[in-house]
């Protein structure tokens, strides 16, 4: 109804499907998600692994090459060329590393560490997003005025103090002491994810508004999928080695104990009660869950850097030379 109203002013172009990109950034983007996904299994040492990530990589650099000599490309990569629009797709790509896993790792953490029932780590993450939306509200109306320079790296910079910070409190097991800091990594992470989006779109030639949302998705799609695939890796491997210790502390010989953490480290799952989970597993899976959140924390750092260095002050406009490029590209 909205769209109806609105009227907006939509340019078609009618092309041939590229059968050939789709294949290309199809097999790259599943084998390079699938070898980091598979490092936990396989672990860093098989070759396979590498093998994976590196193919996929070289895969999508192929993709990269073909679209700019390809007359109907899938992707038109030639946007890229448009500094603010590269720099704010960097800057979503590093901070989707974060944002989607959060809601898991944190609802398996309420669930299997704080013995919470799936409906119950749901409020857990509602604190989340009430920071997240009072933010996001702040964050639009400083876009609108100022650019999105300042909301992009504040909100990048209180999401990582907001993760550091929880990161600290998740080995208590006590929810009480987590709010406040859940609360400030949402309020960072709304301060910045959509405002980000918006200028992404907003710096892309009108002409290229649909192609461009389109692209800004793709790679907030495949970032998403990296972060699962890292930081799932990342919690195994830690939670393993610490039911190790843990069972070897406990005078289970090494083999068995390491079989076990192999075990459970793959097999927990929520939705049990506290009582039924002993409290070293709880335990050493919130120590697990700290290593991610620290990591995280880390991510949105990174992102708050790129942020800083690559984006310019004040309501930014694109630049006389981008423009007609993209768009004489785009009309190709």
């Amino acid at each position: 109804m909205l769209i109806a109203i609105s009227k907006p002013k939509t340019l078609h172009q009618p092309a041939r499907m590229d059968y050939r990109g789709l294949a290309l950034i199809a097999g790259g983007v599943a084998l390079s998600v699938f070898g980091f996904q598979q490092s936990a299994i396989w672990g860093w040492s098989n070759p396979a692994t590498g093998a994976c990530i590196a193919v996929g990589a070289a895969i999508l650099v192929v993709f990269a090459r073909v679209e700019m000599r390809t007359a109907s490309p899938l992707m038109q990569v030639s946007i890229f060329r448009i500094r603010p629009f590269l720099v704010e797709n960097l800057v979503l790509a590093v901070s989707m590393l974060v944002f989607l896993p959060v809601f898991f790792f944190a609802s398996e953490y309420a669930q299997i560490a704080l013995g919470k029932t799936p409906s119950e780590s749901g409020l857990y993450l509602l604190y989340f997003f009430l920071g997240f939306v009072v933010a996001a509200q702040i964050g639009g109306r400083m876009l609108d005025r100022i650019g999105a320079k300042r909301p992009v790296v504040l909100g990048c910079v209180l999401a990582a103090a907001g993760f550091e910070l929880w990161a600290g409190k998740v080995t208590a097991l006590d929810f009480g002491s987590q709010q406040i800091y859940i609360i400030l990594a949402g309020a960072g992470m709304g301060m910045m994810l959509g405002q980000a989006n918006t200028d992404a779109v907003n710096r892309a030639s009108r002409l290229s508004y649909g192609e461009a949302t389109g692209i800004t998705q793709t790679v907030r799609n495949y970032a998403a999928s990296l972060g699962f695939a890292i930081l799932g890796t990342i919690l195994v491997s830690q939670m393993r080695s610490r039911i190790v210790t843990s069972l070897i502390h406990m005078g289970v010989p090494s083999a068995r104990a390491h079989a076990e953490a192999s075990h459970l480290s793959q097999s927990q799952s929520g939705g049990a009660s506290t009582a039924s989970i002993p409290h070293f597993v709880r335990l050493d899976f919130a120590y697990a869950t700290q290593t991610v959140l620290y990591v995280m924390a880390a991510i949105m750092a990174a992102a708050a850097v790129v942020a800083l260095l690559g984006l310019r002050r004040g309501v930014q406009e694109d630049s006389p030379a981008d423009g007609p490029e993209v768009e004489q590209a785009t009309l190709a």
